[in-house]
């Protein structure tokens, strides 16, 4: 199967039916998350939904929706943590499903990322059922169900909305809808800095097209023209808030000593933890983790996905392992690199289905365990 060659689904079938089973199976595996959560959460006299909605990042979120910008917090060793950091789609819907409905804005963001979820979920299975099938597309959301992090996926956080715009602009991309997959793109910009990837795989497609379906030249280049708005929007807009110009939006992250130094801090945080026994099972563990996305995503290139996923997961790849801090973020800042599950789904759907359901059951349970007990201690900061 190449990125010229693509199942469709058979004529009466409606897109909605094909994804209900991909989409059922990744809500019972979410609802096996939360309930192992909320026992554990039970059992330490902890509040599960607080550990959702009122830690870490879902608190600067929220505050953004409640009062704007324009909060800091100046650390002891000079550093200053500037609410600009975060990017504003996020805290826009909470702020707005907390005046149309009753729900405070920690509930508005915990609703968000729950329905973003799942129209991530049917986004990836879109893209994965196009290029490999409807058995693929459903192994595709079950295998980014389970991923150890999955319990990020509920979290009032903006990895859910986020995967789910890109993955329709993906797809939208893939069916040669443009100018859908350059305002998704553009929201894409509005939600995380990473949205820079969904630009780059809009441009790569459109500059370059190996095989998905070509429109009209102007339809095209409109497409092309909104991807970036939004990203550049807002960056552009911190930049003349703070007074830092075009580059305002880097020094905003310099405060929270994030960066893009191409890995050598992460090369050195690995090398760290060589210098004890315990510490050095540790970096086995995450120079095999490295070495296995690299793997899959060479595995992509082989099996000759389209360059748009080539494009974006590679930039997602990139600013991940590559960012200069927060090390423990990495693992939920690559929960948007959905295609290096590709290789895996495809693989998976070759089972008997037997055998599949066994696999998944248990990566099901290992990541609900894994989810409860990482948010219940360091959690995703």
């Amino acid at each position: 199967m190449t990125d010229l060659e693509t199942r469709v689904a058979p004529p009466g079938t409606p897109r909605t039916l094909r994804a209900a089973p991909a989409l059922l199976g990744y809500a019972a595996v979410r609802a096996l998350g939360l309930l192992a959560l909320a026992l554990w959460s039970a059992a330490r006299h902890t509040s599960a939904y607080k550990l959702l909605t009122a830690r870490w990042d879902a608190i600067w979120y929220v505050r953004v929706a409640e009062r704007g910008y324009g909060y800091e917090v100046r650390l002891p060793n000079g550093d200053v943590h500037s609410d600009l950091a975060f990017f504003p789609l996020l805290p826009w819907l909470e702020r707005l499903l907390h005046a149309t409905t009753p729900l405070s804005y920690a509930d508005a963001g915990f609703t968000v990322s729950l329905l973003a979820s799942l129209a991530a979920a049917w986004g990836i299975f879109a893209v994965a059922n196009r290029l490999y099938g409807r058995r693929a597309g459903a192994c595709a959301v079950l295998l980014w169900a389970v991923l150890p992090v999955g319990i990020v996926q509920s979290m009032a956080y903006s990895e859910s909305l986020f995967t789910a715009l890109a993955a329709w602009s993906l797809y939208a991309v893939l069916t040669g809808r443009w100018v859908t997959a350059g305002v998704l793109a553009a929201l894409c910009g509005l939600t995380r800095p990473v949205g820079l990837a969904v630009v780059a795989a809009v441009w790569a497609a459109g500059l370059f097209p190996r095989g998905e379906r070509a429109p009209g030249a102007a339809r095209r280049a409109v497409g092309l023209a909104l991807a970036p708005l939004g990203a550049a929007g807002y960056v552009l807009w911190v930049g003349h808030r703070t007074g830092g110009g075009p580059f305002g939006y880097l020094d905003v992250q310099a405060g929270w000593r994030n960066g893009f130094d191409g890995g050598r801090a992460f090369a050195g945080f690995v090398a760290d933890k060589f210098t004890s026994l315990p510490g050095a099972l540790a970096g086995l563990g995450l120079v095999a983790g490295v070495a296995a996305l690299i793997l899959l995503y060479v595995v992509g290139v082989r099996q000759r996905q389209p360059l748009a996923l080539l494009v974006y997961t590679g930039v997602v790849l990139a600013l991940a392992l590559c960012a200069s801090s927060y090390f423990g973020s990495k693992p939920r800042l690559l929960l948007p690199a959905f295609p290096l599950l590709f290789p895996l789904a495809r693989a998976l759907a070759r089972l008997r289905t037997r055998g599949a359901a066994l696999v998944t059951a248990g990566a099901a349970v290992a990541s609900a365990v894994y989810g409860a007990w990482w948010l219940n201690g360091s959690g995703p900061p």
